[in-house]
């Protein structure tokens, strides 16, 4: 099967053309056609790469567009079998069944969540599957200086890292540091960086790059993935962008980060091409809320301390408000701080939050969801099998769990006004099931999503709060749960939707919120509301007067 022709590379307005490394006749790495389906979903198809010998390929796209699927295939995650076409290293085909055999191969992937083990010291953590022996025992002077030459090959000069210190006592930037230090110990010929900045400050990020920088220069090969488009323009040589598990464009970057109108050109183009000409052309159509309409939920100053790293945020002093009869939607990128916003609200922070937050007017204590509920709050969770159902209980009981203290008397269960309730909420719902008995965990994605919802219609909540309401159901069952967010804001409820389906929260929001790492990037309203307007604030460096504080104090 011929290899298909990748689309053109363009040069942005006001860039300066400049050669781009290029594959060489064998490239280092490179996937030919590869497919990959889940059940009932389509992650990747007939998708090819080539990465050249010391080269910084960029690889973006939204939420979903089938990055991380590639990844995993990459490195040995998925294994050869579970997906269609070929891995080819130095140009033979490799049929990875782990990760060993991908590093063994020459290729590293240095995931977002680090895989070190934080009891561990940092030379322990190096030399882990390496460790030097005699007679069956490890030699703790040799491990110690054979991780201090692996530690030499990022750090250079700076090479002052007390390597006996456990690595849950270092930053997040060192501990990046030695995951790159690993991969380059087993000859990494590709390293996959991916989301590396998420948690590191400017001065850890700077010394990340120079280190991609020296490493190129030295031969070695880079996947770098990135939410932060300015990230690509000021290190990748070129840049490839996946959108609904395809390929669509690849563009040059070598010499745009000098200028800034076209750094900024090129931004335009690549958020474009993320979300398509048929997605950018929508806008809102969600009318205005009349601002005489009375505030539901009010969050002043909200923080949330990070679960691990006690000197990061991961919502950071976030203040906004709903009305009643709007949807208010957080968008962003993961890692923004959407999920974090809701479960803090709903008293399920995992880590301490601060700020206040009031319905009607009333504060909410969160310190348990108990509080939460009780203040007319309700959570539609991201995971619903996870956390917002029991599989192994029936529809009926489902239905009725959030609503158990009102069926209770004594408490004695109310069972055929629970019955009768039910009946009526899957009646209004459309859920369908073998019946009210059937075990939830046997309806499809759709229906049990349904359940979800329904369990906390049966309270009537003020604020409804969805996170990721319609992920992995199909079109039907999301126009159905759209036609009851409506209903119910129609009705005067406040939601507070946080959604990485861009034509989701297009559709439902009156307003949007767009988070970057914790913080207000922007607000859109009305016909301002549009996917390449959201993407813009989520995934480039936001003008801080683009945040409209009135619109969200």
């Amino acid at each position: 099967m011929p290899t298909p022709t990748p689309p053109t590379p363009t040069t942005p307005p006001g860039a300066t053309p400049r050669a781009i490394p290029l594959p060489g006749p064998t490239p280092v790495v490179e996937l030919r056609h590869i497919g990959k389906d889940f059940p009932g979903v389509r992650a990747l198809g007939d998708v090819s790469l080539e990465i050249g010998r010391g080269e910084v390929v960029g690889l973006i796209g939204e939420n979903g567009a089938g990055k991380s699927t590639l990844l995993k295939i990459l490195g040995g995650v998925y294994p050869a079998g579970s997906y269609r076409g070929d891995v080819c290293v130095a140009g033979e085909v490799r049929a990875f069944r782990s990760t060993r055999d991908a590093r063994a191969a020459g290729v590293a992937v240095v995931h977002q969540e680090l895989a070190l083990v934080p009891e561990m010291s940092a030379a322990d953590n190096l030399m882990l599957g390496r460790e030097p022996s005699w007679l069956g025992l490890v030699d703790p002077a040799r491990t110690l200086a054979d991780a201090r030459a692996m530690w030499r090959k990022v750090a250079g000069d700076a090479d002052d890292l007390d390597l006996a210190q456990p690595v849950d006592r270092l930053g997040v930037g060192v501990q990046q540091m030695l995951e790159i230090a690993r991969a380059l110990a087993d000859d990494a010929r590709l390293i996959v960086l991916d989301e590396p900045t998420a948690a590191l400050t400017d001065a850890e990020t700077e010394r990340l790059f120079d280190l991609v920088r020296a490493r190129r220069a030295a031969g070695t090969s880079f996947v770098y993935v990135s939410h932060r488009l300015e990230e690509i323009t000021a290190l990748c040589d070129r840049v490839v962008v996946l959108r609904d598990g395809a390929r669509v464009a690849e563009h040059p970057v070598a010499g745009v980060a000098t200028s800034p109108a076209a750094s900024a050109a090129l931004i335009d183009t690549l958020v474009a091409d993320m979300t398509g000409d048929e997605l950018a052309a929508v806008t809102g159509a969600r009318p205005a809320i009349d601002a005489a309409a009375p505030v539901v939920l009010a969050v002043a100053h909200l923080t949330v301390a990070h679960p691990t790293l006690p000197d990061r945020r991961v919502v950071d002093d976030l203040s906004f408000e709903v009305r009643a009869g709007e949807v208010v939607a957080l968008a962003g990128a993961m890692g923004s701080g959407r999920t974090a916003t809701l479960t803090a609200l709903f008293g399920l922070a995992r880590a301490g939050s601060t700020g206040r937050v009031t319905v009607d007017g009333r504060e909410v204590a969160r310190r348990h969801p108990a509080d939460a509920i009780a203040a007319g709050l309700a959570l539609v969770p991201e995971d619903r099998k996870g956390t917002g159902l029991v599989l192994g209980m029936s529809v009926a009981d489902n239905l009725e769990l959030a609503a158990l203290d009102a069926r209770s008397r004594w408490g004695v269960m109310d069972e055929a006004g629970a019955e009768h309730a039910a009946a009526a909420q899957a009646r209004a719902l459309r859920i369908k099931a073998p019946g009210l008995g059937a075990e939830v965990a046997t309806l499809s994605g759709g229906n049990q999503q349904k359940v979800v919802l329904g369990k906390w219609l049966e309270r009537s909540p003020r604020v409804l709060l969805l996170d990721e309401p319609t992920r992995g159901v199909d079109v039907g069952a999301k126009a159905e749960i759209y036609r009851l967010v409506e209903e119910l804001v129609g009705r005067g409820h406040a939601v507070v939707l946080a959604s990485s389906d861009l034509p989701e929260v297009v559709r439902l929001a009156n307003r949007v919120l767009v988070l970057r790492d914790g913080r207000l990037a922007g607000t859109l309203e009305g016909d301002a509301i549009g996917a390449h307007a959201i993407l813009k604030l989520a995934l480039a460096d936001a003008d801080p007067a683009a945040a409209d504080p009135g619109a969200s104090s």
